[in-house]
């Protein structure tokens, strides 16, 4: 009976000798368990505040030609899709019933100048009689009448010359406005009709064009009031950047021009114009472009790379920071707007704070972490120590 007691004995001791070990391997060095992250330390900073808002390009000067005469179309003077001058003649109707009638009225001021020569002459006659007693003063009257009556005639032919002069121009079309012409609608041969309501041609000028966008009047309250807070500073002077159709940026930035009195009941929204300039006439009216439109400067922004901000089930915001501890600690933050791989925070977040970046899927609030700031080289990871069995 004693032997087995013995063993028994002997066999406890065994066994707790090597639960012993085992917890000596399992108990961790100090340090160990610490996750390396890269974090990225914000600071204050002035930055833009810019918009990206869509937009048409439309022509900065636009002009229907139309005839102000009747007649047929003798001679297109264009090339369509050439530029063309202001005055640069662009159709010739035939006018030979104008220059017939501008003839019928210069014969009629060679008329009325005769008829004047006539009554001077008998007024010059009849102011001399007429002192004699030769003629009487009724006579006298109506020399002088007739006179005023044939100066009167002779203005008259000579403004039936003028205007026989602008009627016989009108049969030559003209450019209104200096740019590029469009197609013609008609061909040698072809009736117009004064005033007709299609354009024969359309003239634009595209250097330079204005690019018309919409910004919302939510945006634009938002705005207005920050200015007024004093937390932005304007930028109304500032370049604007245009956005392709491709993506590429256009070479030659644009100037703000207006923004509209009036907004859009439809779509809550109003009309800004931007004036660019387009010396290659890259940009074409009805194109589509996006213009970078500056808002305005805020000094001591804080900006969080996007990688450090996740949204919670409710779509709130929210960071890993690494505190004065070493440890992770969840923020609830407020953003509101992307520059660039960013994101402004309006708050939650302070100067000096060290956003976790890159580790976020091995950690978890209140664990200790070992931090280095992004485009360093990350921290040598602890060793565990080696164990004696």
């Amino acid at each position: 009976m004693r032997a087995p007691a013995s063993l028994i004995l002997l066999t406890s001791s065994v066994l707790l000798v090597a639960l012993a070990g085992c917890g000596a391997k399992t108990s961790p060095p100090e340090g160990r368990g610490a996750v390396p992250v890269t974090v990225v330390t914000l600071a204050p900073t002035t930055v833009t505040l810019q918009r990206e808002l869509p937009g048409r390009v439309t022509p900065f000067l636009v002009a229907e030609v139309r005839p102000q005469v009747n007649g047929i179309i003798a001679r297109r003077l264009f090339t369509e899709g050439g530029l063309v001058r202001a005055g640069q003649p662009l159709y010739q109707i035939e006018d030979a019933t104008y220059r017939a009638d501008r003839d019928s009225a210069a014969a009629s001021v060679a008329r009325a100048e005769a008829t004047l020569v006539t009554a001077q002459l008998t007024a010059r006659r009849s102011a001399e009689l007429v002192k004699v007693d030769a003629v009487s003063k009724q006579d006298d009257e109506d020399a002088a009448a007739a006179l005023r009556q044939a100066e009167a005639e002779l203005k008259a032919a000579r403004a039936a010359v003028a205007r026989a002069d602008v009627v016989l121009g009108f049969a030559r079309i003209t450019a209104p406005i200096s740019g590029r012409i469009g197609k013609s609608s008609v061909t040698q041969g072809a009736l117009v009709t004064a005033n007709q309501a299609a354009p024969l041609a359309t003239v634009q000028q595209l250097d330079p064009v204005y690019v018309d966008v919409t910004q919302s009047s939510a945006e634009f309250l938002e705005l207005r009031r920050a200015l007024a807070a004093g937390t932005l500073k304007g930028t109304r002077d500032l370049p604007v950047t245009i956005m392709l159709e491709d993506g590429s940026r256009f070479d030659h930035p644009g100037k703000l021009e207006f923004s509209d009195v009036t907004v859009d009941p439809t779509t809550g929204s109003f009309a800004l114009r931007i004036v660019v300039p387009n010396p290659q006439n890259t940009l074409l009216p009805g194109m589509y472009v996006r213009a970078v439109v500056g808002d305005g400067k805020r000094d001591n922004a804080l900006l969080v790379p996007q990688q450090g901000v996740t949204r919670d089930p409710k779509g709130a915001a929210t960071a890993m920071v690494v505190n004065g501890e070493g440890k992770v600690e969840l923020r609830k933050i407020e953003v509101s707007r992307a520059l660039g791989d960013k994101w402004l925070v309006e708050g939650g977040l302070a100067a000096g704070d060290r956003v976790i970046v890159e580790g976020l899927q091995k950690i978890r609030p209140g664990a200790p972490v070992q931090a280095s700031e992004a485009g360093t080289a990350p921290p040598a990871a602890t060793a565990p120590a080696p164990q004696e069995s």
